[in-house]
């Protein structure tokens, strides 16, 4: 696939914040039998991939905005284009020696997802699309899985955890989910459930209480490899709203409608 200057900068920025968090998860791994354990540690191997991107990004274009996860937004120049980053997507499963978590970097042009690039360092699985180009897994073409009723479909979601509200109503949208579907899973990384039901692997995803780092990337990879996804209201806000239901054209529709069936009682 050829790959414009831009993805280009955005591929080599998250390669090299990746490698950063390779040789810091080998370090977590160790910490997990020390009395201090590894919250701390974490935190710096966080923010020292953000600073990472940040570098790169900034080098390569200057006049271009930055939101991320770990830092205070800069605001551009040009008044056209932000970064969008999540150096670490799945905090919690990194400080765990999990090994399923990512770098996500998009780009945003006048209020647009442009390019995106997710990459899980772990596994050595690079994800990237461009408005218009396509989505691919380390080159390969991705497409949606083509399963067209939920009783086939494996769905992914987001688990609200502790200091997150609305756990009860997400034990009912489970419930009405679980019913209806051939399995549910959980990564705890969004930006890799995203890229999962990119590349077929997940029929479809929902989660709602998203910030725009953790869905800025997937939402084009999403969109380019052929799927549809929208906010809860059913529009395309994701990013501003902070809510994804996604997967093929039917699925999605299918998951839609069962994740917002009314609460018994309300």
């Amino acid at each position: 696939m050829a790959r414009s200057a831009l993805l280009n900068v955005m591929v080599q920025a998250a390669l090299k914040a990746g490698k950063s968090l390779s040789r810091d998860f080998g370090e977590v791994q160790n910490l997990q039998v020390s009395m201090k354990g590894p919250g701390d540690f974490v935190t710096q191997a966080d923010r020292k991939a953000e600073k990472i991107i940040r570098d790169e990004l900034l080098k390569a274009r200057p006049t271009y905005g930055f939101l991320g996860e770990e830092s205070e937004e800069i605001k551009g120049t040009d008044g056209a284009h932000r970064w969008i980053v999540d150096p670490l997507d799945g905090t919690t499963n990194f400080l765990h020696g999990i090994p399923m978590f990512s770098v996500s970097v998009a780009l945003e042009r006048n209020g647009e997802i442009v390019a995106g690039v997710i990459f899980n360092p772990a596994t050595d699985e690079l994800y990237t699309s461009e408005r218009g180009g396509g989505a691919f897994l380390n080159d390969r073409r991705l497409r949606v899985a083509g399963r067209r009723v939920l009783s086939d479909a494996v769905i992914a979601s987001g688990i609200p955890h502790l200091g997150r509200g609305n756990h009860g109503k997400y034990l009912v949208e489970l419930r009405h989910v679980m019913g209806e579907v051939a399995g549910v899973r959980c990564v705890g990384s969004a930006a890799l459930d995203l890229a999962y039901v990119a590349a077929g692997r997940f029929d479809g995803f929902w989660e709602v209480g998203l910030q725009p780092w953790d869905m800025a990337a997937g939402v084009l990879l999403i969109r380019e490899a052929g799927g549809f996804i929208s906010d809860w209201d059913g529009g395309t806000a994701m990013v501003e709203q902070g809510s994804v239901i996604c997967g093929n054209e039917h699925i999605q529709k299918a998951l839609a409608e069962v994740v917002k069936r009314p609460i018994p009682g309300k």
